[in-house]
């Protein structure tokens, strides 16, 4: 929360955006906000752990506006609608985090993140703690998805598919378009919602 804090947060998402994960490095941050890499290190071991704390920021970010916009809803599947367009469309700006572009961290999520959990010591880091965010996001999904279908098997395999959907279907109309369906990069937001909407009710009901 400190004002260096802040600006090292603000502009690593930048960079990120511009360079990608393989290209970004603590030099180039450190130029970036004319600090040091010394002073970076200091709040981050390595470009990883930056990368696992913008995605869980995100998924407390996407946490908070499923919260939000289910306060009152009482309907199970008006809910997951609900659930599906947040994850869908998580880029809302908030003015309540002025440091963080939410629009451009979520171009960083879809690009990157999967990046954060696809390693060779995933198992230590998830001992210690650092998908508890994810995990809690998926396990609130889940419970929505049982409130529709009480019966239905694989509640957890099903949220946590959705969130991957929504990137990895992104992620494929912009870069590799023969593995989607979602073939107009204009419309492809709207068209993943309906897409995933279809799917999760078909296979509901």
């Amino acid at each position: 929360m400190s004002e260096y804090g802040q600006k090292l947060v603000s502009a690593s998402i930048l960079l990120f955006e511009e360079l990608g994960f393989e290209k970004f490095t603590f030099k180039k941050l450190a130029a970036e906000i004319h600090s040091t890499e010394a002073s970076i290190y200091r709040y981050f071991e390595n470009k990883h752990k930056l990368l696992l704390w913008l995605s869980c920021w995100y998924w407390e970010w996407v946490n908070y506006l499923i919260d939000l916009n289910l306060m009152n809803i009482q309907d199970p599947t008006k809910k997951l609608n609900i659930v599906i367009h947040n994850i869908v469309n998580a880029s809302t700006e908030s003015p309540l985090t002025a440091y963080i572009n939410e629009n451009i961290l979520h171009k960083v999520i879809i690009q990157e993140s999967a990046k954060a959990y696809h390693i060779h010591n995933v198992d230590d880091e998830n001992e210690e703690g650092f998908f508890t965010s994810y995990v809690a996001l998926v396990d609130k999904v889940s419970k929505i998805i049982l409130e529709i279908c009480p019966q239905f098997n694989y509640p957890k395999m099903l949220a946590s598919n959705l969130f991957e959907m929504a990137n990895n279907q992104i992620y494929f109309a912009e870069h590799i378009p023969q593995l989607t369906d979602l073939k107009d990069k204009q419309s492809k937001y709207l068209d993943l919602e309906k897409a995933m909407l279809d799917l999760t009710c078909k296979m509901l009901c």
